[in-house]
Formats: structure tokens, sequence, C-alpha cells
């Protein structure tokens, strides 16, 4: 199956937007493993007295990675951080993994150059301090998640 160099904007072409990048025929997927890969993060941010007001965010501290060992290794490489669990077989699973970068798009970059694409996230957040005083900041916290599949 032949798919275009490039996309641009819409599936059919049309319109203007930045190019998506798709595999050529010589960038088979033969020989990769289909299976999921989840990155995860937790995330805090400040709300101002006026909820106008633009929200204070902190920077992302750390970049889970859930999976199959072998497919989170061949995916990240040595930007895997394994410390944490550093003897699990290839062929089992980890939630136990995470970053040496702190960038999202990275991380979505890499996923997208193996040949994954993102089916599904899900985010939570909860007011981490509540007061019934409305001129005091409010900290939330959040923790998101994004499933990439491989076919």
């Amino acid at each position: 199956m032949a798919l275009p160099d490039t996309t641009r904007g819409l599936p059919n072409g049309g319109g203007g937007g930045a190019s998506v990048p798709r595999l050529t025929p010589s960038q088979s997927l033969e020989g990769r493993r289909s299976g999921y890969i989840t990155v995860g993060y937790r995330g805090s941010y400040t709300i101002g007295r006026e909820a106008q007001a633009d929200a204070k965010f902190r920077r992302v501290a750390r970049i889970t990675v859930c999976g199959k060992t072998s497919l989170a290794k061949e995916v990240f490489g040595e930007t895997l951080n394994e410390s944490r669990d550093p003897d699990r077989p290839p062929e089992r699973y980890t939630s136990r993994y995470y970053l040496k970068f702190n960038f999202l798009e990275q991380a979505f970059d890499k996923l997208s150059e193996s040949g994954f694409h993102m089916v599904a996230c899900s985010s939570t957040g909860t007011c981490a301090f509540a007061s019934n005083d409305q001129s005091e900041d409010k900290v939330w916290t959040s923790y998101t998640e994004y499933v990439f599949c491989r076919d």
C-alpha cells in the first residue's frame, strides 16, 4: 500500500495548514510489531483571583511511558529512562519508564516517526487548594494520558 509523502491541511489535500508526514513505499511497516504505547504527564497551574486572567502553568516535570518494553525501547531509544524498571524483559509490559526530555511534542514526533498514531486521550483535574476566600489563587493539578497505536 503506497501512501503519499505528505498531505496538506484537509484529508483530501484541500486548504492550507501544516504538512502531515506519511510513509513512503520504501518506509514499509513490514517487520514492525503492532501495539500500544501510552504517554502521560502530571501538570499544575494556578488560576488567579480573576478567572479571566491567564493561568500560570508549570513546566512538565516528567513524561511517563507505559507499554511493551520492546516497543518503548524501539520508539524512544536512548531517551527512555529505564532506571525504575531496569531488568524488564522485552516481551513484558511496564508503566515505570519515563523520558529523559520534557517536551510532549518531541515524544509525539518520535511516536509518529515510528508509525504510531494517537487513538485516545484523557485528562483529569482537581483543585488542590479550595478556600471560600475569593481573593486567593486556586492551584489545580492534572494528569493527562495519550494513547498511541501502531497496526
